[in-house]
C-alpha cells in the first residue's frame, strides 16, 4: 500500500503541471518553484483505496489549521497548538468516513515543527536570515498521515471533507490527489463543494 501512494504524485503529475500552467499563482512562496508550494489556505491530500486499505496523507500549512506557523510561546498558541493536535487525531470524524464502511484507525503519524518535530533542512533560504533575526522555518508545515482498515469497502461511495473545512476555516481550498478501484483523478475542492466520489 506504501508502494501505491508514493505512486500516486508521479502517476498524476501530469494532471498537476497541467493545472499549475492553467493557474500560475505569484505567492509569497514563489522563489520555491515546486508543485507543492506553500500557499496560504490551501491543503493537500493524497488519498488511495486499494482493497480493505485506506491511506490519507493530508499536508497543510499551519497557517491554516493553527492560524500562526512560528513556533508556539505563549499559553495560549500551545493550547491552540494542542487542540488541533487533538482533532488531528480524530480522523474517523475530520474525514466522516460512512460508519456502513466499517473502518478503523490501522496507524496514524501526526509531524510538525510546532509538535516539536524538528524541521526539514530547507536549502532555499539564506542561513545569513538567521543572523539578521529572520528566522527560516517561518513556513511550518502540519503532515497528516493515516491508515485505515475498511471491512466494506464498498460503503466508500464519496469522500466528504466538508468536516475539515468546518474545523479549520482558514482551509479554502485542497488539492485532491485521488487512487481508488474505479481510477484516479486530481481535483480541486472547496468548503461549497467538499465531496468527491470514489
Amino acid at each position: 500500500m506504501r508502494r501505491l501512494l508514493l505512486a500516486l504524485p508521479f502517476a498524476l503529475l501530469p494532471l498537476a503541471v497541467a493545472h499549475a500552467a492553467q493557474e500560475h499563482d505569484h505567492d509569497h512562496d514563489h522563489e520555491h518553484g515546486s508543485l507543492g508550494a506553500h500557499e496560504h489556505g490551501v491543503g493537500r491530500l493524497n488519498a488511495a483505496l486499494d482493497g480493505q486499505t485506506l491511506e490519507l496523507e493530508l499536508e497543510s500549512p499551519a497557517m491554516n489549521l493553527v492560524g500562526f506557523e512560528h513556533a508556539a510561546t505563549t499559553d495560549a498558541d500551545k493550547a491552540k497548538v494542542a487542540a488541533v493536535r487533538a482533532q488531528l487525531e480524530k480522523p474517523l470524524a475530520l474525514f466522516n468516513l460512512p460508519k456502513a464502511a466499517g473502518c478503523v484507525v490501522a496507524s496514524q503519524a501526526l509531524e510538525s515543527p510546532l509538535f516539536g518535530d524538528k524541521p526539514e533542512a530547507d536549502d532555499d533560504h539564506d542561513h545569513d536570515d538567521e543572523a539578521k533575526g529572520e528566522h527560516p522555518h517561518d513556513h511550518s508545515e502540519i503532515h497528516a498521515h493515516y491508515q485505515f482498515t475498511c471491512s466494506t469497502p464498498g460503503a466508500l461511495k464519496t469522500l466528504d471533507l466538508a468536516n475539515v473545512f468546518n474545523t479549520f476555516p482558514a482551509t479554502q481550498k485542497i488539492q485532491v490527489q485521488l487512487i481508488s478501484p474505479s481510477g484516479q483523478q486530481g481535483v480541486e475542492v472547496t468548503a461549497k463543494a467538499a465531496t468527491l466520489k470514489y
